[in-house]
């Protein structure tokens, strides 16, 4: 689906398990994203979403049958898949969608709204080179989605003349001249003769790029499929963003009072909703409060510290002040720092004690380590050489 949306899509867009749809619509306005295209799976189906952003509505259909572009193209015998035609985005064509209801207006403004519109009287007819067919069958509800490439070929001309016309010349090493080739039979395949006719030639009003497709000749337009394709049934569409009032569901149709009950209830839902937003609103404030008294009441104790620090300066000046006046010296400073300091605390004797249980008692015993000769001599002083 992103090659059929080429060149207006996100093309390198990478999706990651935990990614939901707010994630996607809250980028899509940076990105001027105009409508999202989501697939999801259930245990029964695949579902296709068309939302239209930032609003809504979406669209949700039922996936009946589906074809992949590389089944397609595998299953062609020349397939045309030019790089260039993806530089343009591909012309809408859509059949049968003119029913009364409300849901056909709204699909075929989705649809038509999805891809840029042109203007007929200045579009370069070398820019159409691919097309979306939309077809709605009325027998089975369902839509069938098409993706097709847009070749236009010159009408008139044998298949010889078309061969020579092309950048590739053939080859005609089995002719005696020219003439021999142009007359020889078969000129004309009959595929190629079942597919133009009145019904697909047109008159050019341009010049194309492609060989022998002239201005105010005859050229026939045929269209070769390339994939993806489509049938699809519109299952339900809803107001919002894939949460909204439903306004249109295959399997269900509600009564006037159902609907009543059923935006009755959403109110409710949604008045619930903004009362938490305040409350938890009014809870942030609240706890932004506290933590500011507490930061103010710390600020506070730390100026209530400093203070004490500079009265206790305030006091050892007053001291020396004092032995001044009494003494009529000034006093030395280390005196006053040695007064100052508090006395050592004695713990008697530092001697190290053994603890030994002995007849189910535990008594404290000096321990007597016998000195080795080395601590001796230590003892007395004495020197050893070795």
């Amino acid at each position: 689906m992103r090659r059929l949306m080429e060149p207006f899509t996100a093309s390198r867009l990478k999706v990651r398990k935990n990614n939901v749809i707010k994630d996607f619509v809250s980028a899509a306005g940076v990105f001027s994203v105009s409508h999202l295209v989501a697939f999801t799976q259930s245990e029964t189906t695949l579902y296709m979403k068309l939302i239209r952003i930032p609003r809504g509505p979406t669209l949700t259909f039922r996936i009946c049958s589906y074809s992949l572009t590389r089944d397609i193209i595998a299953s062609l015998k020349t397939p045309h898949m030019e790089p260039k035609q993806f530089l343009y985005h591909p012309l809408v064509v859509m059949n049968n969608f003119s029913g009364k209801g409300m849901e056909f207006k709204l699909m075929t403004s989705m649809f038509q709204n999805m891809f840029p519109s042109i203007n007929v009287e200045k579009v370069d007819l070398n820019h159409l080179r691919r097309c979306v067919v939309l077809n709605y069958n009325a027998e089975y509800q369902t839509i069938e989605f098409t993706h097709c490439n847009i070749q236009v070929s010159p009408v008139g001309l044998s298949k010889p003349v078309k061969k020579l016309i092309k950048a590739k010349v053939p080859d005609m090493s089995s002719y005696a001249d020219i003439a021999e080739y142009m007359t020889r039979d078969g000129n004309l395949s009959e595929s190629e003769g079942e597919m133009d006719g009145p019904a697909n030639e047109v008159t050019l009003p341009q010049k194309l790029t492609s060989r022998g497709n002239v201005e105010a000749g005859k050229s026939a337009i045929r269209m070769h499929e390339i994939g993806p394709r489509l049938v699809m049934k519109l299952h339900k569409i809803e107001e919002g963003i894939c949460d909204g009032e439903i306004l249109f569901h295959d399997l269900f149709n509600k009564t006037d009072e159902e609907i009543l009950k059923l935006k009755k209830e959403k109110e409710e839902r949604q008045q619930l909703k903004e009362e938490r937003r305040k409350r938890q609103e009014e809870n942030v404030r609240l706890k932004d409060a506290r933590k500011r008294r507490s930061e103010k009441s710390s600020s506070n104790t730390k100026s209530v510290k400093r203070d004490e620090s500079h009265t206790a300066l305030d006091t050892s000046d007053d001291d020396d002040d004092y032995f001044e006046k009494e003494v009529g010296v000034k006093p030395d400073p280390d005196i006053l720092k040695k007064a100052r300091k508090r006395p050592a605390v004695s713990h008697g004797n530092n001697r190290r004690f053994k603890k030994f249980k002995q007849g189910g008692s535990v008594e404290k015993k000096e321990s007597k380590t016998p000195a080795t000769p080395f601590k001796k001599h230590l003892r007395k002083g004495k020197n050893i050489r070795h």
